[in-house]
């Protein structure tokens, strides 16, 4: 489960991301509003923490962008403004939920696990079935009714990128920046070799999805449906 925070208090942010790490969540931080689009628009994010007041571009601004491109991910608004009109003002922009400050981390993960209950086309889920095979991420298991594997838990989190965006091409960097994060240095070698990995995964469950190159962009996971078109 990957996390932005876009927050220009870095102590604040940092502080809340030690703490959600240690709840075993992913988390990218950014200081800038000018900046948020190069996160946000990498589309790897399972939800969004927003400052509303931040340099460059106010975070309402940012969630109208985020909302008129067409991009869904869940945004908890988070801000020292607290009257009504300033909570209204961010739910009618487009935001799943509010958080005033100073809140408690404590509050902060209840929120979140309330938002990741919600049916969504992106959020976390224990399971994710596709064809004939399912990818559990509670026992880090790919099955199929031909057998099981175990995965590591990189191969899940790489596997769970795909079947949470079947038929989709993910670009390299994409891929590298969910998997990995995006502060981190990973040679682009690293995506070929977890690709030959979990292919040799969905073969041993006699999958039937697979795992295509799109020469010069990356990778698409196919499904029985889409082989049919």
């Amino acid at each position: 489960m990957r996390l932005l925070v876009i927050e220009d208090d870095v102590e604040l942010s940092e502080a809340v991301a030690v703490s959600l790490r240690a709840e075993g969540y992913q988390v990218d931080l950014c200081h800038s509003g000018t900046d948020a689009a190069f996160y946000y628009e990498k589309q790897i994010y399972d939800a969004v923490l927003l400052d509303r007041m931040l340099p460059g571009k106010d975070g309402i601004r940012i969630l109208n962008d985020m909302r008129k491109d067409g991009y869904e991910v869940p945004v908890i608004m988070i801000t020292a403004l607290g009257d009504v009109d300033d909570r209204i003002g961010g739910l009618d922009a487009g935001a799943d939920d509010y958080l005033s400050k100073p809140f408690s981390v404590s509050e902060l993960q209840a929120r979140l696990r309330a938002l990741f209950r919600r049916p969504r086309k992106i959020g976390k889920a224990e399971s994710h079935s596709l064809g004939n095979t399912t990818l559990s991420m509670g026992k880090l298991q790919l099955e199929s009714d031909k057998g099981w594997v175990t995965l590591s838990k990189k191969e899940a989190a790489f596997l769970e990128f795909f079947f949470c965006n079947p038929d989709r091409i993910l670009q390299r960097e994409q891929i590298l920046d969910r998997v990995w994060g995006t502060e981190k240095f990973v040679e682009d070698g690293n995506v070929d070799t977890y690709i030959h990995f979990v292919r040799r995964r969905l073969a041993a469950v006699s999958s039937d999805l697979a795992i295509k190159n799109v020469h010069g962009v990356g990778y698409r996971l196919e499904t029985p449906q889409s082989k049919r078109n």
